[in-house]
């Protein structure tokens, strides 16, 4: 299977800079996998597409604001992007990189400082003078993606942010969450659904590129994923399950693809996953899904390409394109039901 296959061509207009002022009035394109039946309508008529006894499976982390900005002792501008930390120290990508050697050190703002202790595989280990969480709250910028081409404003720091993020660790929003209101979930509850909450902390292995032209040689990065003992039971005992976003896809079928020869699905997990989902993956778990629309020949469109198919889901961004739905982060979302 070729990466090539994957590709499709996205306007630049099209991706999405800025989200719409009210959330819930995003665009919805809902796909019935079965028919091929495609129908557009608004996000918040979501509603209309769950059940009573439905489980609507979230995931519950919170993006941390991953990016800063120093200099060298030379005054050369420095960006320090933090992967993950602990305490005064920090994993992070540093640029430009080819300038930086071990023992540099690099200056902030307000007296803060970090030594670049070595590197490893494309990434710098860093040791700080405050703990990294006091420095990324106080001149941590919103990391947003590469293709928004604006720098982080204040507001950023709320819309890049689901309403129920709550365990700090992601470098990046589960942005199919973002277009869900406190409104949108009590509607939910009222009619019936169950909603629980999982966590899987984004990191690079959510946007590394595809370098092989043969896709089955890539290879996930892990991430830190965790599904509590109430998740399980609810999932297990759900009539449909309906995961946001593909972080929440790759949580569940992982853990049930470690489970696969036991009586129950999904099982408490707390631990690294770094499954890889393409065309020739069984679900297990998931029966419908909720996502946006991802970029040509990247791992969330392949694993879209392997729930729905890659000619429905080719498909349907055509029509999206055609009718001019906002892509990636900030954009219109997709149901794949």
């Amino acid at each position: 299977m070729w990466l090539k296959e994957f590709n499709y061509s996205l306007p630049e207009d099209l991706i999405a800079q800025y989200p719409i002022e009210d959330r819930a009035g995003a665009r919805l394109l809902a796909l019935d996998k079965k028919t091929g039946a495609i129908v557009h309508r608004k996000f918040y008529e979501i509603i209309e597409y769950l059940s009573k006894g439905d489980v609507l499976v979230l995931n519950d982390t919170k993006v941390f604001k991953a990016r800063l900005f120093g200099k060298k002792e030379t005054g050369a501008r420095i960006e320090v992007f933090i992967i993950s930390y602990n305490q005064n120290e920090c994993v992070a990508f540093v640029k430009p990189g080819r300038r930086i050697k071990e023992r540099t050190p690099i200056v902030f703002t307000d007296g803060i400082s970090a030594e670049i202790k070595h590197r490893a595989q494309g990434r710098y280990y860093l040791e700080f003078s405050k703990p990294v969480d006091e420095v990324i709250k106080h001149l941590g910028k919103v990391p947003l993606p590469h293709y928004i081409k604006r720098p982080a404003e204040k507001k950023d720091e709320e819309e890049y942010q689901t309403i129920y993020a709550r365990k700090t660790g992601s470098i990046a929003a589960p942005t199919a969450g973002l277009h869900f209101t406190k409104e949108i979930l009590e509607a939910l509850e009222q009619k019936g659904v169950r909603i629980v909450y999982i966590t899987l902390h984004i990191g690079p292995g959510t946007f590394k590129p595809i370098r092989s032209e043969d896709i089955t040689k890539h290879y996930m990065d892990p991430e830190f994923i965790e599904v509590d003992e109430k998740s399980a039971e609810v999932i297990n005992s759900g009539k449909r399950i309906i995961g946001v976003g593909t972080s929440v896809a790759r949580t569940l079928e992982f853990i049930a693809l470690k489970n696969a020869d036991k009586d129950k699905k999904i099982i408490p997990f707390s631990g690294y996953a770094d499954l890889f989902i393409y065309p020739g993956f069984k679900f297990r778990v998931l029966d419908s899904l909720i996502t946006n629309f991802h970029l040509p020949c990247s791992t969330p469109l392949l694993l879209v390409c392997a729930f729905a198919g890659k000619e429905l889901i080719f498909k349907a961004y055509k029509e999206a394109i055609e009718q001019r739905y906002r892509f990636l982060s900030y954009g219109d979302a997709m149901l794949i039901i």
